[in-house]
């Protein structure tokens, strides 16, 4: 008796040892933010990566996410993660070229889309955010991460803050980083203009920029309070522009109502209201 009732024992226990064992768990679908670090806040426009979408059109390289427009030819948005592991010796490429990953049947701007325009081809994810390698610093050169920028307001205004972000960075912190641009017409150093390359690149009117700032650390979107500075910028694209950006500082709400855009989607409901209503009054430099 005591034989049978061991094997019968065994019998069980290697049933239920070979059920576990051969168990389905079903799959967890990731979450949309999962395809990139810099799309941890959220896919602002919920672009796309299909052809028929063309004017928000979603590109993912290793160094940005952005989404992109056809019939503009720049993009809509660009979205980025900053660290100081993202800093190195690389040298500035100055590589200008058309993206070649664009759809083969899509016009593709190209370097010299924007000589003689009176504009600069103004970058949304700054060089200086990527010299850790070559590649990393070469990939900010495409010409889907430019917009046609009255050089002023790229040289002076906008490159003052991307320095000051870049400190910030360098002294502990890290960035999410998210620009676009919206409307027509731009004033360069030739004067007023809505479109250049014959018509296949359209002007901004309005360029920003939203930047969240958070001390190092894991799970940033956990880790983010009523009380993380937020600093949105929306600056007219125009040659006469005052250099202090901190002039320009405005709230994600209002850039929101401008563009449509969904920018910080992905923060808990309450949180995300108390922060996009407020009004940046932090340092500037």
């Amino acid at each position: 008796m005591r034989k049978h009732y061991l094997h019968l024992y065994i019998l069980v226990l290697l049933t239920l040892l070979g059920c576990k064992e051969t168990e389905v768990i079903p799959k967890q679908t990731p979450p949309a933010t999962s395809v990139s670090i810099h799309l941890t806040f959220g896919n602002p426009s919920n672009a796309t990566a299909e052809v028929s979408n063309s004017n928000n059109y979603l590109m993912v390289k290793p160094q940005y996410v952005l989404s992109y427009s056809k019939d503009r030819g720049t993009p809509n948005w660009v979205s980025w993660y900053l660290s100081n592991d993202w800093f190195g010796q690389a040298d500035r490429q100055d590589d200008f070229r058309a993206d070649m990953t664009l759809p083969s049947d899509w016009y593709r701007v190209g370097a010299s889309a924007y000589t003689g325009s009176g504009f600069d081809r103004g970058h949304n994810t700054p060089s200086a955010d990527r010299t850790k390698t070559v590649e990393d610093n070469s990939a900010t050169f495409l010409m889907t991460n430019m917009i046609p920028q009255a050089p002023n307001n790229n040289r002076s205004t906008w490159a003052n803050l991307e320095d000051y972000t870049r400190s910030l960075v360098e002294k502990g912190m890290e960035a999410y980083v998210i620009m676009g641009s919206y409307g027509t017409g731009g004033v360069g150093s030739n004067g007023a203009a809505n479109t250049i390359d014959n018509g296949r690149v359209t002007v901004p009117k309005q360029i920003w920029k939203v930047i969240v700032i958070l001390p190092v650390g894991d799970d940033d979107i956990s880790r983010v309070t009523a009380n993380t500075r937020v600093i949105a910028v929306n600056t007219p694209n125009i040659n006469t522009i005052n250099s202090e950006w901190g002039m320009y500082r405005t709230s994600v709400d209002a850039i929101e109502q401008a563009t449509g855009y969904n920018i910080l989607s992905e923060l808990p409901d309450q949180i995300e209201e108390m922060l996009e209503s407020k009004i940046d009054t932090g340092p500037t430099r």
